[in-house]
């Protein structure tokens, strides 16, 4: 990283933009760790989500086969460009578009699964792991840059406040880690919090498969949707087709006591509770 952050955007006349979230890292030594920690093989091909000023990008370039870049805001997208070119570095797409507009099973070929990393802005990094989880059938694994709080809340175990929807959503499908902490002296602007670097290495099949994935996301989203009532409560208060009586039925069903809370649940769990409510919904 041979310009700071702030030096190059001065020299284009930007400033960060507070609404995408932009906050650059200064320092090479973590986009090095970062990019070490993908172990991105020159037979790879990268999606990096994101990637600002290129404090990613060049690195990972200079490594993988392939490299496709998706960045929202056209004048980063400017800049950028202009140090990859300085760079000599062609194997890099870069598409202007949101990452979550962006279909990310259709960017590599059908028998290739991408390496995915990326520096998440807070505003949307629950959805970009939704749909990681959604794209997973073409993604071999993720490096990922969070805030710290929500790193802490996907590798929580059950029976904490941290452990929730995307908590188990990721554990269905996939292997979690915390890597390391990256401090917030460590971007320009400097954000409140810290942030955090972690491995997300999907499984190629669940060790409890759903029946019906969609419903079971449903049955998720309902439990956590009240997390401090008993999970009778919360099923029979959500959108799912379940009063009260119905809602004790399916915990029975599924062998969960009906006071337990959605925190407390396994993915195990969870999948059995989706068999029995999808059972009962279809008599």
């Amino acid at each position: 990283m041979a310009r700071h952050p702030r030096t190059l955007l001065t020299a284009w006349n930007l400033r960060p933009r507070k609404r995408l979230g932009q906050n650059f890292l200064t320092t090479a030594d973590i986009s090095e760790r970062i990019v070490e920690a993908a172990a991105v093989a020159p037979e790879d091909i990268v999606l990096e989500i994101g990637p600002g000023l290129g404090a990613l990008t060049l690195p990972l370039a200079a490594r993988a086969a392939r490299l496709i870049a998706v960045e929202t805001d056209a004048e980063i997208l400017r800049l950028l460009r202009a140090e990859l070119l300085a760079a000599r570095r062609q194997n890099v797409e870069t598409i202007h578009a949101s990452i979550l507009d962006t279909d990310i099973a259709t960017l590599a070929p059908p028998d290739r699964r991408l390496v995915v990393l990326g520096n998440l802005p807070y505003n949307i990094s629950s959805p970009v792991l939704v749909r990681l989880v959604e794209s997973r059938h073409r993604v071999d694994r993720a490096v990922l840059m969070l805030q710290k709080e929500l790193a802490d809340r996907i590798v929580a175990a059950p029976g904490g406040r941290d452990y929730g929807r995307l908590t188990v959503m990721l554990a269905y499908c996939a292997t979690v880690r915390r890597l390391f902490t990256v401090p917030a002296d460590r971007f320009f602007p400097r954000p409140k919090v810290d942030s955090a670097v972690v491995e997300i290495r999907f499984n190629t099949a669940p060790d409890f498969p759903a029946h019906d994935e969609r419903f079971l996301w449903k049955v998720v989203q309902a439990a956590f949707g009240q997390r401090r009532k008993t999970l009778k409560n919360a099923l029979s208060g959500s959108a799912l087709p379940l009063d009260a009586a119905g809602a004790e039925a399916v915990l029975h069903a599924a062998g969960i006591d009906p006071s337990r809370r959605a925190e407390t649940l396994t993915v195990a769990e969870f999948v059995a509770l989706s068999h029995a409510a999808a059972e009962r919904s279809n008599r």
